[in-house]
């Protein structure tokens, strides 16, 4: 029987997508050079959370994209095919300080994936990397520079992210068997 435990509630989520934004302003540099790439499914509505939030911290509008990973991935045999989503990045990447956004990272292939699709689309300044969750197991050596809840986790537990633009609503649990 499965057992479903939440991580994080609705207003918890709002409350790290506050220091998570916080925490992209405070980590310094030219700001105005700063955009965010939400990786779908889930990073693009975290981007854009983000990005409204340091509209608020900064009056500060942040450029920001979405991208789909799908043709970069290594991986397809295991996570299946599927249909990708557009990518939109409608301004040059290159000299910009960019943020990619996720909600979880677990083994670091989507985020690998991720860095082979932003060099297409121009030579940026620094890419780092945001997530909602780290949930440790890496298979490649990426670590994220803005995390949200570290939460530590075994293999067999799936960490689910709902978010209110995707699911209906928001909420984070672990759901182990």
């Amino acid at each position: 029987m499965s057992k479903i435990v939440e991580i994080l509630s609705a207003e918890e989520m709002r409350r790290t997508l506050n220091r998570l934004a916080s925490q992209i302003v405070e980590s310094g540099g030219d700001l105005s050079n700063l955009v965010l790439l939400g990786i779908y499914t889930r990073g693009v509505p975290l981007s854009e959370r983000l990005g409204n939030q340091i509209n608020l911290l900064e009056q500060l509008t942040v450029p920001r994209g979405a991208l789909d990973i799908t043709f970069y991935r290594d991986d397809l045999d295991k996570v299946g095919m599927r249909t990708p989503a557009q990518t939109k990045i409608p301004f040059d990447l290159t000299g910009k300080k960019v943020v990619l956004v996720d909600d979880v990272i677990y083994s670091g292939r989507t985020i690998r994936a991720a860095l082979n699709a932003v060099i297409e689309y121009g030579r940026p300044e620094t890419i780092q990397l945001a997530v909602l969750v780290d949930r440790g197991h890496r298979q490649l050596p990426i670590q994220a520079d803005f995390i949200g809840k570290e939460l530590p986790t075994a293999r067999d537990e799936e960490v689910r992210v709902y978010l209110e633009e995707v699911d209906g609503y928001d909420r984070i649990e672990l759901k182990s068997e």
